[in-house]
């Protein structure tokens, strides 16, 4: 789904669609805003616009009709007015993989070149046991990160102790 409000809301949807009991995620950040003149760290969505709502379109319409800065997110190049929609498995799995991270850095569309994906691995043990994918490669980096990737929505890389890392 699309939020239209600007960061620096009070309330987001996020926190609207929360209210009304609806399972809903966002990937945020914290970022230092100055609001009313006083210096403030906020949490706020990396993308300004996107959110993850696991609901049925149904359930969800009289809520878009309430909040007029909420919309339905569809897919470039689609011809059927359908919502975007991304499969639980997936959501799923991105949703832990980030929320199990102290720090995962995030990437929107179009920001990961080839060059950036390495090698590909499994991993065997730790938090994110039996996750596959590829690692983060950029030059300077000590760490390892795997990339989580929601195609064409946003992508992720979490820290990997380099102890559990399998190459495939």
């Amino acid at each position: 789904m699309r939020d239209l409000k600007r960061r620096n809301a009070n309330n987001l949807a996020i926190h609207d669609l929360a209210k009304a009991g609806l399972e809903v995620f966002a990937p945020m950040t914290q970022m230092v805003m100055n609001i009313g003149g006083r210096v403030q760290r906020r949490d706020v969505p990396v993308i300004q616009d996107l959110l993850f709502v696991h609901e049925t379109k149904a359930d969800l319409d009289p809520l878009v009709a309430k909040y007029p800065t909420l919309q339905y997110r569809y897919q470039l190049g689609k011809t059927i007015n359908e919502p975007m929609t991304v499969p639980a498995e997936e959501m799923d799995r991105f949703i832990f993989a980030v929320s199990n991270t102290e720090t995962p850095i995030f990437y929107k569309p179009g920001e990961l070149t080839k060059s950036m994906y390495g090698k590909s691995v499994r991993i065997v043990g730790g938090i994110l046991n039996n996750f596959e994918g590829r690692l983060l490669s950029i030059k300077g980096k000590r760490k390892k990160h795997l990339i989580i990737e929601l195609p064409n929505l946003i992508a992720a890389a979490v820290e990997v102790n380099p102890d559990f890392i399998q190459f495939v």
